[in-house]
């Protein structure tokens, strides 16, 4: 099968770290990085659709289809699904997203023609069987069960809902217990063929790999599935949308738990904003490691708290910016207090030249240190190639990083943490008024 475009993205060093990209007949992407002196490979089948994506009677199927692809093909059951993969050694997995989900394998080298051929099977001619929907419904009802069992995880859901409302966006990614029963099998499967389609797909790979080897594998098995043919253009990358309106609001849930959970923050820059680099300092600078502002006047100084951060999502048309804090629900006034404190700091002054050197140095090193196994290479190129019109260079985006200046923080910290925020808080508190905390 020859290849409708193929281009080589960065050339690398010496034939290390080379990216090349070929589009394949049907709009089939795939995306590759070599890695010779390893001896593993990692490939990732990424699929443009998340939860963001899902009609309200489709809620919860982009993850439902998550667990049923791995249930059974025309030529593998599920046993033997799992037991080609780690009968050798290797490990196979997937996960949703807001606005994509991924299946992925790491294996030997010398065993990359087998994953490439199980995971294609599997996201190209899942059966789907009714039977395989009834059984895989009680198990993603016992993951919500669990899932709401930790309230560190469910204080970030009711965020997300306070914060962008009952949209898909805001809406949990698992589903409910009540969308999950109400999903047929007639409507999974609509959903599947709808958007599980070569034109939105990205198959990645990185490691000990030579580019046309990998497509020739690729292509084989998507052919072997009927899944290539014509000339159809790959679905464009979801760098814009309707845009979310800003909201203010508290949601409480009363819950008599030892420790309350509080997530405070707002909406923030979409993830292809130039300005994500400086919120990224500014962020690490507030609440993103030992030497935060947060960590230190909340737990080192006044000893409020075990554990608190804050953070920043983007997505294709809007993002969020949020701080968390886990601590005793008696200490949670002071410690919302020293939040607002914080931010109100930050967008009166910036940060320090000191922080903002540190700043850059916790991304520099999170990016590089990040980057030194397949999975992550791997991980960057295929999000790169399905969210990003363009993948940068690691290179690049060191360089947009120390480029970031004083001014540049500043005026992203006035943007971002001046709109309207938003309090989602779990714990014994009843019907009391936090409203003082987000005005």
């Amino acid at each position: 099968m020859t290849a409708l475009v193929s281009e080589i993205l960065f050339p690398g060093k010496d034939g290390v770290g080379t990216v090349q990209r070929s589009i394949l007949p049907g709009g089939l992407r795939v995306v590759t990085e070599t890695m010779p002196t390893v001896r593993s490979v990692a490939i990732g089948m990424w699929v443009g659709i998340g939860s963001r994506d899902e009609a309200p009677e489709h809620t919860g199927a982009t993850h439902f289809l998550e667990h049923l692809l791995f249930k059974g093909t025309p030529t593998r059951d599920s046993l033997a699904i799992s037991s080609a993969i780690e009968g050798i050694g290797g490990e196979i997995n997937a996960f949703t997203a807001k606005e994509y989900t991924c299946y992925y394998a790491r294996v030997l080298d010398d065993d990359l023609p087998l994953a490439i051929d199980v995971l294609a099977d599997v996201v190209t001619s899942s059966l789907i069987t009714p039977e395989d929907v009834d059984a895989e419904r009680g198990v993603i009802l016992e993951e919500i069960a669990m899932h709401d069992d930790d309230p560190s995880d469910v204080v970030h859901e009711q965020f997300a809902a306070e914060l962008y409302g009952d949209t898909p966006i805001g809406r949990p990614i698992l589903g409910t217990v009540d969308t999950i029963n109400a999903l047929s099998r007639d409507r999974i499967v609509e959903y599947y063929r709808r958007f599980y389609l070569p034109t939105r797909t990205v198959v990645s790979v990185a490691g000990n790999i030579v580019h046309e080897r990998v497509v020739e594998l690729v292509a084989a098995a998507y052919e072997r599935a009927g899944r290539l043919g014509g000339e159809t253009a790959p679905v464009p990358p979801r760098i814009s949308g309707p845009g979310i309106a800003e909201k203010s609001g508290v949601r409480v849930l009363d819950r008599p738990t030892e420790q309350a959970n509080v997530v405070l923050g707002t909406t923030a820059i979409s993830r292809t904003d130039d300005r994500r680099f400086a919120l990224g300092v500014m962020n690490a600078a507030l609440g993103g490691g030992m030497s935060s502002r947060l960590f230190q006047e909340i737990r080192e100084k006044r000893g409020l708290a075990y554990s608190t951060y804050s953070y920043a999502s983007q997505y294709s048309d809007t993002g969020q910016f949020g701080i968390y804090v886990g601590c005793l629900p008696s200490k949670i006034d002071d410690v919302l207090k020293i939040c607002r404190d914080e931010v109100a700091r930050i967008v009166a002054h910036g940060i320090s030249e000191d922080e903002i050197q540190r700043g850059k140095g916790q991304m520099r090193g999170g990016l590089v240190l990040g980057l030194e196994d397949t999975g992550s290479r791997m991980s960057r190129i295929g999000k790169g190639e399905l969210v990003y019109d363009r993948l940068l260079t690691v290179d690049e985006v060191l360089d947009r990083i120390d480029a970031v200046t004083p001014d540049e923080i500043l005026e992203v910290a006035r943007d971002v943490l001046q709109r309207p925020f938003t309090l989602a808080v779990i714990g014994p508190y009843g019907d009391k008024d936090f409203s003082s905390f987000i005005a």
